[in-house]
């Protein structure tokens, strides 16, 4: 009986301490991470993004066959982004939202790395309908060129076409697609390119821009959504988000959360 009676005591100290420490790691948790979590969560989950990704390349196809019957003096080509785009790396950031960590060069290499990531939805019927009807697709992605390996090899597990080193532009000393774009341009005619953020389309959103440029540079290319510029969902992470925190990447959680708050529109 004595033994029971020291024992309780400190059995509650402990119940006591484990729910302290449960409460501050909820206390702490960042805003921008949990909100990470529900992105990839929907990026899985949700029918509706998968809807947003088929009508992407239903539109894309549309323009496709509109191509195919203009005679035209060079070979046609579609550029397209990787990641978000063709391939969904959602688990990857999943993992680490519920970790309540940042995103990490090191971590995301290794993932891919592992060249297991799956395809967007409808992103490999597409292509490979653009491919069966001539046009050449490049790959215009701002992975490093120590990740090409991996890239080519998750490419190839689902039969994408022009997966291979002509036709795969990483990034070398610039984030700036623009002169990777440019290259194409000088033997193909660019017919369409795809993404899931607007530096993939145009150099008007290059030189980080702020939130205001940003939107006006999207209501100024209005009329190439959907006809030349396809564009696939991606909540998790962008350029918007850059530019919502004016390019400091280097903000601790709390300063995220700050700006987080104070953007965001509520009804008080």
């Amino acid at each position: 009986m004595n033994k029971l009676k020291l024992l309780l005591p400190v059995a509650f100290l402990m119940l006591i301490t484990s729910c302290t420490v449960k409460h501050q790691t909820v206390q702490t948790r960042s805003v921008a991470n949990n909100g990470k979590a529900w992105a990839s969560v929907w990026q899985q989950r949700a029918a509706e993004y998968k809807a947003l990704c088929f009508q992407a390349y239903n539109a894309a196809r549309v323009q496709v066959d509109l191509a195919i019957k203009t005679p035209t003096d060079k070979p046609l080509a579609i550029v397209t982004d990787i990641d978000e785009t063709v391939l969904d790396n959602s688990p990857y950031d999943a993992q680490r939202a519920l970790n309540n960590l940042e995103f990490d060069t090191k971590t995301w290499k290794a993932w891919t790395a592992k060249a297991i990531a799956d395809t967007v939805a409808g992103a490999p019927a597409f292509l490979k309908y653009a491919a069966s009807k001539g046009i050449t697709v490049f790959y215009i992605t701002n992975r490093d060129e120590d990740e090409r390996g991996g890239t080519l090899k998750n490419l190839k597990r689902y039969g994408l076409p022009d997966a291979d080193n002509a036709h795969l532009l990483l990034k070398q000393t610039s984030s700036s697609k623009e002169s990777r774009r440019q290259q194409v341009q000088k033997t193909h005619n660019i017919i369409l390119l795809c993404g899931d953020n607007l530096p993939d389309f145009d150099a008007l959103y290059d030189n980080k821009p702020n939130e205001q440029n940003r939107d006006q540079a999207t209501r100024k290319l209005a009329n190439q959504f959907g006809t030349k510029y396809i564009v696939l969902p991606n909540p998790s992470y962008g350029d918007w988000e850059g530019a919502l925190y004016k390019w400091n990447y280097k903000l601790t959680p709390a300063q995220k959360d700050s700006v987080i708050q104070a953007a965001t529109k509520t009804d008080q």
